[in-house]
């Protein structure tokens, strides 16, 4: 489940660019709060917080109490971070209001397990992550922080798809209409090269 965090902002005054990039000045990151059909608020926070909880696992997915100095406390997930091209710097921050009963969609990450138990990747078959993410719908406060993918059983030539992946009760994925991949179990090189002579000999044989 996702995991309930604080983050403590002040009020800025002005929008727009040439205010924000005072704000950055001041070595602050400028944001907004906006969602719930309420007002959007404008304000700026300390960056190193929020590159703290950056480097969490599942950012996208965790439920803030968003701290307003001298004001109120608002319950948020982070929709968008804009980052400094050059220096990979957070420069601007989107605040979501969520509450309890509010769905929204989001991208969670894929894990994976159970490795060992994978019989094609015992004979050296490599995984193929064909999704690093999935978007999901559920309600903010039930939205896992992954998607846990487990490899037990699977062979060299074989795929994971969502339906084989148990999600959390209310999640959803955003994508109904197929059974996608997550993920395939690729041969080895060496067992490629293999099937690939065996192939060409048996057609060789058949023309004799």
């Amino acid at each position: 489940m996702a995991n309930e965090n604080t983050l403590n902002v002040s009020r800025r005054d002005r929008a727009g660019k040439g205010a924000a990039r005072a704000t950055r000045r001041a070595g602050l990151v400028p944001g907004v709060v906006y969602g719930n059909k309420q007002p959007t608020e404008l304000v700026a926070m300390d960056p190193r917080p929020l590159i703290a909880e950056l480097h969490k696992s599942g950012f996208n997915t965790r439920v803030f109490t968003l701290n307003v100095e001298g004001g109120n406390s608002e319950t948020v997930m982070v929709h968008d971070v804009q980052f400094n091209p050059v220096t990979d710097d957070p420069q601007a921050v989107d605040f979501l209001r969520v509450s309890a009963d509010k769905e929204v969609v989001v991208s969670v990450p894929t894990s994976f397990v159970n490795e060992e138990k994978s019989p094609g990747i015992k004979r050296g078959g490599v995984l193929n992550v064909v999704r690093h993410e999935v978007e999901v719908k559920g309600k903010a406060t039930g939205l896992p922080e992954t998607i846990e993918c487990d490899l037990t059983g699977l062979d060299v030539n074989d795929s994971l798809h969502i339906s084989a992946v148990k999600l959390p009760a209310g999640v959803t994925p955003t994508i109904t209409d197929r059974d996608f991949t997550i993920a395939t179990i690729a041969a080895p090189s060496g067992l490629k090269a293999a099937e690939a002579e065996a192939a060409a000999e048996g057609e060789g044989e058949g023309e004799e």
